[in-house]
């Protein structure tokens, strides 16, 4: 790297046309797992979809829980949608470049609905918690104004931050590699291509690591705390067992959601004892699976989608007739 630096300065910034994605190198039977992302994404586009729509369409719905509800849905389409189609791409044509500004722009797209992911998890157990925990109060504290504000300041937070990181790598020259290790633009393995100093974008891919992953993270665990002491509180067994029902769903996607990333991050990040092609392999599938399954075992399992749904296919059959 430092061959490089002495003919660099701040007013020179070189740019290449593209890079080249490399990932899935050494993997026997990878067409296999292509095969598989063909279905993970027919699911999540299908069943997202299916959530979104019955929500849309059912006044009774339009509540706050199922404004975080359909939130989530979104997310879950445009996530996969940011990655999938183009690794099934590499795969089909064999052409793994991308021109740089789309680069720049699946980057951005991909961690804006990664953290807003993470985000809306958080939001979901915020609306356990007002629901267990206050249950009394839950339709003046929880309303459909206040839980559109903090879907909004999700949003803001996350399109704010993803911004600015994805400036500053305009910064960044690139005067040697444009392969790039990863399934996608990837953060991390972009700027480490540089040939001119990259601490800052070093220091807010953290940043971003600690906000979309472990304050949400933290958030979640707390309420789950505050939700169970007020749950082992409750005199009566059956209030108990309802609350904590209502609370399982939500908790298998958080577990599907953080605890892969988080063995990644921590094992790949900072021990650095996780092979390259392990590392790509298993953050793919911890970053396409939960948008696939987010919506069969949360929102389809939820009493009031489920009737909807149901009464739509009881419909359509009867129209087909």
């Amino acid at each position: 790297m430092s061959l490089f630096r002495p003919a660099l300065n701040d007013s020179v910034i070189i740019h290449p046309p593209g890079f080249y994605i490399f990932g899935f190198q050494t993997f026997p039977y990878i067409s296999v797992y292509f095969i598989f992302l063909v279905f993970v994404y027919a699911v999540t586009v299908l069943f997202n979809f299916l959530v979104i729509f019955v929500i849309v369409f059912n006044h009774s719905l339009h509540t706050p829980k199922f404004l975080a509800v359909a939130n989530l849905a979104v997310i879950d389409v445009i996530l996969n949608t940011c990655t999938i189609p183009g690794m099934i791409k590499i795969f089909l044509v064999k052409d793994s470049f991308i021109p740089f500004n789309l680069c720049l722009l699946q980057m951005f797209v991909y961690y804006t609905y990664a953290s807003l992911e993470s985000y809306a998890l958080a939001i979901l157990a915020y609306d356990r918690l007002i629901a267990i925990c206050f249950p009394l109060r839950q339709h003046s504290i929880n309303t459909l104004r206040s839980m559109t504000c903090i879907v909004s300041l999700s949003w803001s937070i996350s399109v704010a931050v993803t911004a600015f990181s994805i400036i500053i790598m305009t910064r960044l020259s690139f005067c040697r590699s444009v392969r790039v290790f990863s399934y996608f633009c990837d953060y991390a393995p972009v700027f480490r291509l540089a040939c001119n100093d990259y601490s800052l974008q070093w220091s807010v891919a953290s940043l971003l690591s600690i906000l979309i992953l472990f304050v949400p993270f933290i958030f979640i665990i707390l309420t789950y705390i505050t939700i169970l002491l007020t749950v082992f509180s409750m005199k009566s067994l059956d209030s108990r067992a309802k609350a904590l029902t209502t609370c399982v769903e939500h908790l298998i996607l958080v577990a599907i959601f953080y605890l892969p990333l988080l063995i990644i991050f921590m094992i790949g990040f900072y021990q650095k004892v996780i092979e390259p092609d392990q590392r790509v392999l298993s953050l793919s599938v911890a970053s396409c699976i939960p948008p696939c399954v987010n919506p069969i075992i949360y929102s389809l399992q939820t009493k009031e989608i489920k009737c909807r749904v149901l009464a739509l296919v009881r419909k359509t059959k009867i129209d087909i007739h």
